[in-house]
């Protein structure tokens, strides 16, 4: 094995565990200060080393991780940032299936988090028309059920 082939391993290890570490703090109910730190910190490593291994696949599922970390967050301009990567990797690459709806779901998620209610609903209703385009049930029934824990207009 080369050095080039140790370090392509060693990013695609550090990758993974650092996008699954950011799933087991997004999907805490209650996180500390450190936790959503470490969160954050956990989501851009996991996008860094997939931006050194991955393709465009990689790199819009880490830029929509990061969406939905700073969503979480509150932080709806670094949301909205991210969701733009995401929605235009996968425009631009053909991206599709689960992944374009995701793209769409960041989209509304981020317009919701800022209050742009208008933005926020043309997306879910375009996140909705991408969802009959995910090939397996239970992912389409997955992402809906994803789609409407999405903060609406009160």
């Amino acid at each position: 094995m080369t050095e080039d082939d140790k370090s392509e391993l060693d990013h695609k290890a550090i990758a993974i565990e650092t996008f699954n570490a950011t799933w087991d703090l997004l999907d805490k109910d209650m996180r500390s200060a450190e936790e959503n730190d470490l969160m954050v910190h956990a989501a851009h490593t996991s996008r860094y080393h997939w931006g050194q291994v991955g393709g465009p696949t990689e790199a819009e599922r880490g830029d929509w991780q990061l969406s939905r970390v700073y969503a979480s967050l509150g932080k709806g301009s670094e949301a909205l940032h991210y969701a733009k990567h995401t929605l235009n990797t996968c425009l631009e690459n053909e991206i599709g299936d689960f992944d374009l709806a995701f793209a769409y779901e960041a989209m509304a998620r981020a317009h919701s988090i800022n209050g742009n209610w208008a933005e926020a609903d043309r997306y879910v209703q375009m996140a909705k028309s991408a969802a009959d385009n995910i090939e397996k049930k239970d992912d389409r029934e997955y992402f809906l059920g994803e789609l409407d824990k999405i903060p609406r207009m009160p």
